[in-house]
C-alpha cells in the first residue's frame, strides 16, 4: 500500500479506479506526476513535441490509439483500462451537449451487442 498524493494506491487497477471520472490527459498528467517526471520524457518517448503532450493532458487535443498503446507501456498500466478511458472521451465529447445523450448512449450499447453477436454469425 503506497500513501500518495492525498490518494492510497492498492493496486495499479484500483489507482485505475481512482481515475476513472477523470479524462485520459487527467490521468495522463497524474501518472506523470506521480513518478516525477517531465513532460519533454514522456513527449520523447511518444515522439511527440512537449506542448502536443500538454494539450492532451489539458483536454485541448485528443491522443491516438497508438499514442494511449504507447502510454499503457510507459507506465506499466494495464492497456485496456486507459484505451477505455480513451474511448469513454470521445464519446463523452460527442454527446456531453445533447439532452438525450444518456439514452442514445444505451441504444449505442444495445447496437454494439447486436453488432458483434451479427459479425460472429458471419
Amino acid at each position: 500500500m503506497v500513501f500518495q498524493n492525498n490518494f492510497v494506491f492498492l493496486t495499479n487497477s484500483f489507482k485505475i479506479e481512482l481515475f476513472k471520472m477523470d479524462s485520459l490527459g487527467e490521468t495522463i498528467r497524474k501518472l506523470r506526476e506521480e513518478k516525477e517526471l517531465p513532460l519533454r520524457t514522456v513527449a520523447a518517448y511518444l515522439d511527440i513535441d512537449q506542448a502536443i503532450l500538454s494539450k492532451i493532458e489539458r483536454g485541448q487535443r485528443h491522443a491516438t490509439r497508438e499514442q494511449v498503446v504507447k502510454l499503457a507501456k510507459f507506465f506499466k498500466m494495464n492497456e485496456t483500462d486507459l484505451l477505455v478511458s480513451w474511448l469513454s472521451d470521445k464519446l463523452v465529447y460527442e454527446v456531453v451537449d445533447e439532452d438525450l445523450a444518456l439514452k442514445a448512449l444505451q441504444v449505442a450499447e444495445e447496437k454494439v451487442k447486436y453488432q458483434k453477436k451479427k459479425s460472429k454469425k458471419l
